[in-house]
C-alpha cells in the first residue's frame, strides 16, 4: 500500500524544555525529536549530563562529545548551556518555558524546586504547560528521596531476584533495563496524554512518575502467581513454566547459540525434522507435551548434544520453515551488519556528527504511513545551539548573548 507522506513530523510544533539526564529521561524526549518536535536540552558545562561521559566513546577516545550512548539518546536534539545557578540563566529557563509545551526531568524530588524551576514556579508562568517529574520512586512517600539507576530498580522491582540461573545469586539483566522500555514509553504516553487534554480543556498539569512502577507492570507472572496462589518466583534461567522445550543451546562455531521453543506437537516434530529427526529425540519419554515437561532437563541436554554441530543461522532458517519459533542469538555485529529484516526495514541511520563524524542511530521503531519518524539529525554538541535558540526564541542580540557570557550564564 502507498500513501502519501506529509513532510513534517507529527508532533512538529510542540516544544520540549528538556532537563533530563542519563537514559531514561534522555530517551523519553528522543522519541518526541524524532518524530518532529523541538526538544532543546539544557545542559551545563559545570554539571554534565553524565551519560556524555559514558562509553562507549568514539575510537575509544573519550570527551564531552564522543560518547555513542549519549549520541544515540539525544538525536534530534538541540542543545544550550545555562549556568542554573545565575540568576541571569534561571530568567533565560523561565521565559523559554513561556513558549513551550513540555518540561521534563528525571531529577530526585526537590531538586527542580531547589533550582527555581519546580511545578509551581513553572506554572505561575505558563499555566498550560506539561511538566513531567521522572523520579526513582516518585514525588511522595519514604522512599521518595531515595537514589538509584537502573540495577537500583531492578533489584528494588523484583527484577533481579527473577534473573539468572537456579541456586545462583541474581544476575540481573546486564544493562539498565528500566532506562531503555518501561520508562520512557510510560513517560511519553503519559505526556502525550496530557496533551491531548489540554487540547481538550486548555489545561496543563503535572505528571508524577514513579520509575519503579512500570517496571512492576513487567513481572507479570510472577505478580500474579503471587496473588492467586501465595507462591513466591525464583530465577529458572530460560526455563518457561507452561511447557518444554524452551531455551537457549550452543551451536557449531565461537560462542554461537541458538533460541528453541515449541510448545505444541506441531512444532515438535518439526524442530525434530529441523535437527535431522536424531534418535535421541523420538524416545517415548517425549513423546507428549507432559512428558516434555516433566523430563525437561534431560530433553534440554538432548537437544544441545544435537544443535552443537549444527550453524545457528541455518538451523533457525530450517525451524522457522517447519513452524518453529527460532532464534539465533546474535551479537551486535550481527544486529547492524547482517541482519537482514533489520535491513530491510531501513531501521540504522547514518549521521555525520560534528565530532565524531558518520555515526550509527536507531530509526524509530514504529513505522507512521502519513508522518513517519525519523533520527532527523545526529546528536548536538554541549551547548551547540545556543545562540541560535536565544536569537530564535527570545530574540535576544549578539550583543546581549556576549554580555550573558560574559557574566557566566552560558556555562
Amino acid at each position: 500500500m502507498t500513501t502519501k507522506r506529509e513532510s513534517a513530523g507529527p508532533l512538529s510544533g510542540i516544544t520540549i524544555i528538556d532537563f533530563t539526564w542519563i537514559g531514561a529521561g534522555s530517551f523519553t524526549t528522543k522519541l518526541f525529536a524524532d518524530f518532529g518536535a523541538d526538544v532543546i536540552k539544557i545542559e551545563s558545562a559545570d554539571r554534565l549530563d553524565s551519560l556524555r561521559e559514558a562509553r562507549p566513546f568514539k575510537d575509544g577516545r573519550p570527551g564531552v562529545n564522543r560518547s555513542g550512548y549519549f549520541a544515540d539518546r539525544n538525536s534530534s536534539k538541540r542543545s544550550i548551556t545555562l549556568n542554573l545557578k545565575s540568576p541571569e540563566a534561571l530568567s533565560l529557563a523561565l521565559d523559554l518555558i513561556k513558549g513551550a509545551d513540555v518540561v521534563a526531568n528525571n531529577f530526585t524530588p526537590g531538586a527542580m524546586d531547589r533550582l527555581g524551576l519546580g511545578y509551581p514556579a513553572v506554572r505561575d508562568c505558563n499555566p498550560s504547560i506539561v511538566y513531567l517529574a521522572m523520579s526513582m520512586q516518585g514525588d511522595e512517600g519514604p522512599h521518595a528521596n531515595y537514589l538509584g539507576y537502573g540495577l537500583t530498580m531492578g533489584a528494588l522491582t523484583g527484577l533481579q531476584h527473577l534473573c539468572g540461573l537456579p541456586g545462583r545469586p541474581p544476575a540481573g539483566t546486564g544493562t539498565n533495563f528500566p532506562d531503555h522500555i518501561p520508562n520512557p514509553t510510560h513517560a511519553a504516553i503519559a505526556v502525550l496524554s496530557a496533551l491531548r487534554h489540554r487540547r481538550r480543556t486548555g489545561k496543563g498539569q503535572y505528571i508524577d512518575l514513579a520509575q519503579i512502577e512500570p517496571m512492576i507492570a513487567l513481572l507479570g507472572l510472577a505478580v500474579c502467581d503471587y496473588t492467586a496462589n501465595g507462591r513466591i518466583g525464583a530465577a529458572r534461567g530460560n526455563v518457561h513454566e507452561p511447557f518444554s522445550p524452551h531455551g537457549v543451546y550452543p551451536c557449531a562455531g565461537q560462542d554461537r547459540w541458538i533460541a528453541l521453543s515449541a510448545k505444541t506437537d506441531h512444532q515438535w516434530y518439526g524442530l525434530q525434522a529441523a535437527l535431522g529427526n536424531p534418535a535421541v529425540l523420538r524416545d517415548s519419554e517425549y513423546g507428549t507435551p507432559a512428558l516434555r515437561l516433566r523430563n525437561r532437563t534431560r530433553l534440554d541436554h538432548d537437544i544441545a548434544c544435537v544443535t552443537r554441530d549444527e550453524p545457528a543461522q541455518a538451523l533457525m532458517e530450517r525451524a522457522q520453515t517447519l513452524g518453529v519459533p527460532a532464534g539465533l542469538v546474535q551479537d551486535a555485529a550481527d544486529v547492524l551488519r547482517h541482519d537482514p529484516q533489520l535491513a530491510h526495514r531501513d531501521h540504522w541511520r547514518w549521521l555525520d556528527h560534528p565530532e565524531m563524524g558518520v555515526s550509527v542511530y536507531s530509526a524509530p521503531p514504529m513505522k507512521l504511513s502519513r508522518t513517519p519518524g525519523d533520527a532527523r539529525f545526529p546528536a548536538p554538541l554541549l551547548g551547540q545551539h545556543t545562540d541560535e535558540i536565544l536569537k530564535e526564541r527570545l530574540k535576544l542580540s549578539d550583543a546581549r548573548i556576549a554580555d550573558l557570557r560574559g557574566i557566566g550564564a552560558l556555562r
